[in-house]
């Protein structure tokens, strides 16, 4: 079957000001279709790793600035000279590197690797603070919130610098205590053996340590995350401590193992609670609408403790059942009840919960009813459809943000595909390109342009649905299916917006985030001729 042609219309060129239509041949390159597909887009690409550089020619590039290819025409329309080569766009990571895809001077993609700056780029300025420039990132991103100092109030950091050593002074006091508390009960208390007490209390402090280091790498590798979907990491949380009780309730069938049983199970509820607090912050942040969360903290206390006693008190009637005291498996038996009706009960009532911000999971809702049902689901419809377990990995379209443009268009891509996505989001704060997978269907991948927002995240997002609904009638070239489904953005995501607002959505607490892992940035211009 031939492949089909088609040009930009002029809202995609850059020559949108003249009266002559698009010259022909089109610029789009032919190779790129889904029938035959090329060679690079035959099977998924493997999982993003770094890449080395095609090829050493740093010398040949000034490394003080990323313009430096193009400074003397910047700003001023000029093109390059002819046999010059031009730098076409900049892609800035979070570490300070930065790879720069340039033209040469046969009009060849040639990618160049660019070392940490000393001065931090745009994408990264936000993190660039004195005080603690003398931290390495990885550490900095480990115990600070994304963005800051900019995301934080100015006390942030000195109330924090002075909580850590009353955390340490206050630990120390309890590891002295809970040894008073053993020699309490009988452990050590006879002469000759005071050590006993300092020993068992050593050994339980340890299996503390052990959960605490879970809430440390709980708090600093994913402490992103519960902003966007508290209800499901609320959910987790349950989930896991279930299965920490689970490890605690076995050390009784090998009392040998109490050690390793109890620091297993201490460490999955360590987890659970580093995943709970913050995800029921920002809950009660959610009941908090006239600004008085720490009423709201106060009142849900009262609840906690007047159920925390009744549990106790039911709790203490279930023990002293006859049989229970001396059957193992009567007790595992009816903890396993109670935990099954426990997490029914807590997904339930995550379930009634209705947010009014527009997380991952929702935006998806919202724009496939949009787009199938042409109609937009208020906010308390669409938190009830949410599901809580989901993962997004799991979730079609399969949507995958912040790749790089050498996993967008495959290794072997030309210059001539880097061209048509650049021109063709011209307009847009992103590049999306769609990747076929074989058995496993279409793979959607994009990549953020810098200055791009939720809102972009969200565009992003109705195109990727319009273009899953619309795959059953799959042109042979893509970018023909791509430049249609542009058009349909334009009109139908601008109609999107005003019935999230008729909905009772405040566009203006959207909950997506900007992978900030990656960003390109777009240096000169694009001509509308490809070199021959």
């Amino acid at each position: 079957m031939p492949l089909l042609r088609c040009c930009f219309p002029y809202k995609y060129s850059s020559l949108c000001c003249s009266t002559s239509p698009p010259p022909s041949p089109s610029p789009y390159p032919s190779s790129v279709s889904f029938g035959p597909l090329p060679p690079q887009h035959r099977r998924c690409p493997p999982p993003h790793r770094p890449l080395l550089p095609l090829c050493s020619l740093e010398s040949e590039i000034p490394e003080d600035d990323d313009n430096d290819i193009d400074r003397s025409n910047r700003g001023r329309g000029i093109p390059p000279r002819p046999g010059e080569p031009r730098l076409v766009l900049v892609e800035r990571r979070r570490d300070g590197t930065a790879k720069r895809y340039v033209l040469d001077d046969k009009s060849e993609l040639q990618t160049y690797w660019k070392g940490r700056q000393s001065s931090m780029n745009v994408m990264i300025e936000e993190e660039c603070f004195s005080d603690l420039s003398w931290i390495p990132d990885i550490f900095k991103n480990f115990i600070l919130p994304a963005g800051f100092p900019g995301s934080v109030s100015e006390d942030y950091l000195d109330y924090m610098l002075l909580q850590f050593p009353t955390n340490v002074t206050g630990w120390v006091c309890h590891t002295l205590v809970t040894s008073s508390l053993l020699k309490a009960v009988g452990i050590g208390t006879s002469a000759g053996t005071s050590a006993a007490a300092a020993a068992a209390a050593i050994r339980w402090v340890s299996k503390d340590g052990l959960g605490a280091i879970g809430r440390l790498v709980v708090g600093g590798r994913f402490g992103n995350l519960f902003d966007d979907d508290p209800k499901q990491w609320r959910m987790y949380a349950d989930i896991i401590g279930s299965t920490g009780s689970i490890f605690e309730l076995s050390t009784q069938l090998y009392p040998a193992y109490f050690l390793p049983l109890a620091s297993l199970g201490n460490l999955a509820k360590a987890i659970a609670r580093g995943l709970k607090d913050p995800s029921f912050r920002v809950i009660q942040n959610h009941f908090a609408m006239s600004a008085n969360l720490g009423e709201v903290a106060a009142k849900e206390e009262v609840w906690e403790v007047a159920a925390q006693l009744l549990g106790l008190f039911l709790g203490v009637l279930v023990m002293d059942t006859p049989g229970v005291q001396t059957s193992y498996s009567m007790m595992a038996f009816i903890w396993l009840s109670v935990r099954l009706l426990h997490l029914r009960l807590r997904y339930q009532s995550l379930s009634v919960l209705k947010f009014h911000t527009i997380n991952l999971k929702r935006a998806r809702i919202l724009v496939k009813s949009h787009v199938v049902l042409h109609t937009v689901p208020g906010y308390a419809d669409c938190n009830k459809e949410e599901n809580i377990l989901s993962w997004e990995r799991f979730v079609l379209p399969r949507v995958i943000f912040g790749v790089s443009l050498d996993r967008m268009i495959g290794r072997e891509g030309s210059s001539h595909m880097v061209k048509a996505l650049l021109r063709l989001y011209m307009k847009e704060k992103y590049i999306l390109f769609v990747n076929q997978c074989g058995s496993r269907g279409l793979e959607f991948l994009i990549t953020f342009k810098v200055g791009a927002t939720g809102l972009s995240v969200l565009k992003s997002l109705w195109q990727v649905y319009w273009l899953h609904e619309q795959q059953g009638r799959l042109p042979d070239h893509v970018f023909s299916w791509l430049e249609e489904s542009l058009l349909n953005l334009e009109d139908g995501f601008a109609d999107f917006l005003k019935q999230l607002e008729e909905a009772g959505w405040d566009k203006h607490r959207i909950g997506l985030n900007v992978p900030n892992g990656l960003l390109f940035e777009e240096i000169g211009s694009i001509e509308l001729s490809y070199d021959k």
